[in-house]
C-alpha cells in the first residue's frame, strides 16, 4: 500500500468508529487523552489550563480548535496534518516525509486518538466567530468590532 492510502485508512477507520459508534470521546480514556496532550502537544499548543502561557504563539490552543467547526474533525487527524507528519507515526503506516523529526517522535493509534477526543471533549472550545484573522488576500476578516 502506499504512504498516504495507508494514512486514509487509518483516519478513514478513525471517523467511522465516530460516524457509527456515536461520539467517539464516549468510547475514549479522557485522562489517557490528557496525558498524551500535555506530554507532547503542549510543547506547541496551550492545551487547557495545563499551560496558559505556553505553546507557540503561532500555533492555535486546544480550545481554539475544539471551537472551529471542523475541530473534532483536525483532532481526529491531526497525524497527517502538517506539521505532525514529521514526528508523529502510525503503526504499520510509513511515514510519509522524509523530514527528520524536530520534536521527541510518539504514535498514535486508533485507541490513543480515541482517548485524546475524549479529552478535548471536555474542554471549553473558544467562541471562534468574532476571532478576527488574516484572510487568503492579507485582508482582516471577522468582527470588525464595530
Amino acid at each position: 500500500m502506499t504512504r498516504g492510502r495507508d494514512y486514509l485508512i487509518f483516519g478513514a477507520a478513525i471517523l467511522t468508529a465516530a460516524t457509527f459508534v456515536g461520539p467517539v470521546r464516549a468510547g475514549g480514556d479522557a485522562a489517557k487523552g490528557q496525558k498524551l496532550a500535555e506530554t507532547h502537544c503542549s510543547r506547541c499548543h496551550v492545551v487547557g489550563d495545563f499551560n496558559k502561557f505556553g505553546g507557540i504563539g503561532s500555533t492555535p490552543s486546544f480550545n481554539l480548535i475544539a471551537g472551529m467547526k471542523d475541530g473534532m474533525e483536525r483532532f481526529s487527524t491531526f497525524f497527517e496534518r502538517r506539521p505532525h507528519p514529521a514526528f508523529v507515526t502510525v503503526p504499520g503506516v510509513e511515514r510519509w516525509t522524509k523530514l527528520a523529526p524536530y520534536a521527541i517522535p510518539f504514535e498514535v493509534t486508533a485507541e490513543t486518538i480515541t482517548d485524546l477526543l475524549a479529552f478535548v471533549e471536555k474542554l471549553k472550545p473558544k467562541n471562534v466567530e468574532g476571532v478576527r484573522v488574516v484572510g487568503p488576500q492579507g485582508r482582516r476578516t471577522g468582527n470588525t468590532g464595530k
